[in-house]
């Protein structure tokens, strides 16, 4: 190859690099918001049964809780959260009880999120199955509580909201 098809040959491959890079920047990955999920145990018998680590919800999540119509138990703990970005065009997975992968929420935007909500394709999995499948709407300040299953004599609630 002499030095004029080598510089042909590299003139060509120009825009195919160009294109390449410009590709990478993907807009569907941009973050629009981000999610909080949250594990709580709640239970009407002795709380202490679920570990010494966890500790006892107060405040204004307590009365949250209190508040939602099914979930009437004396006691609530939180067992863990995950905080995750909402990318525009990506699902996103939250892993709230690490390194444990039992309980999984993932989460998609299903349009583009305003000051105080968003809508979401949402779904709860445990112990690798689907359990539920949604389309949520989320208000901000306002978790969207799921009451999940049996666990230690209680209930694991599964909350989803939009972080401030």
């Amino acid at each position: 190859m002499n030095r004029r098809e080598g510089l042909r040959l590299l003139l060509g491959l120009l825009p195919l690099s160009a294109g390449m890079a410009v590709a990478q920047d993907d807009p569907g990955k941009e973050a629009i918001g981000k999610v909080n999920v949250k594990v709580y145990y709640g239970t009407n018998g002795d709380a202490s049964v679920a570990g010494p680590r966890f500790n006892a919800v107060e405040g204004d999540v307590e009365k949250q809780l209190r508040g939602a119509p099914d979930l009437d138990f004396k006691h609530f703990l939180l067992l863990g959260g995950d905080q995750q970005p909402l990318f525009r065009s990506y699902e996103n997975w939250a892993q709230p009880l690490r390194p444990s992968d039992e309980i999984l929420v993932r989460f998609e935007a299903r349009s583009r999120p305003t000051a105080d909500s968003a809508r979401l394709d949402l779904e709860i999995w445990i112990s690798r199955k689907k359990i539920l499948k949604t389309d949520a709407l989320l208000s901000g300040g306002a978790p969207l509580f799921i009451l999940g299953p049996e666990w230690r004599g209680g209930r694991l609630i599964i909350a989803v909201s939009l972080a401030s």
